[in-house]
């Protein structure tokens, strides 16, 4: 199911869940799915059987059915996925300023140890050349 942007819809937070299990596995059956999300959050097996069936209605994911065992296998990526959030939330709470995001995310964020504003060193030194 396409909107009207021409792009599928946003994924629910459970759709994300759902999504974070394929992204990691690659694929996987409504049990395999099932037995992930129930390290996450305690869900039912038809729980995950419909989410999975809504999912696929609306293009998030896609179904093998040549086996008994439904293989689903999500349509969109994680890093596409990742972005499309980024910039809503950038231009919802942050006026479209990238600089503010990335401040509030490093002030207001308990993990901004020694360790990981080295990480963000590094990386600037690449995004400058």
């Amino acid at each position: 199911m396409v909107n009207e942007r021409g792009s599928l819809p946003r994924p629910t937070r459970t759709e994300l869940n759902v999504l974070r299990v394929l992204w990691a596995k690659g694929q996987g059956t409504v049990r395999q799915v099932h037995e992930a999300l129930n390290e996450v959050e305690a869900s039912g097996y038809t729980t995950a059987l419909k989410m999975l069936q809504v999912m696929h209605h609306k293009g998030l994911v896609r179904r093998d059915d040549s086996s008994r065992a439904h293989v689903y296998r999500a349509t969109i990526n994680k890093k596409d996925t990742q972005s499309d959030f980024i910039d809503d939330l950038k231009n919802q709470l942050f006026e479209g300023s990238t600089t503010q995001l990335v401040l509030q995310a490093l002030h207001g964020s308990p993990g901004a140890d020694r360790e990981t504003l080295a990480e963000i060193h590094t990386l600037m030194a690449e995004i400058e050349g």
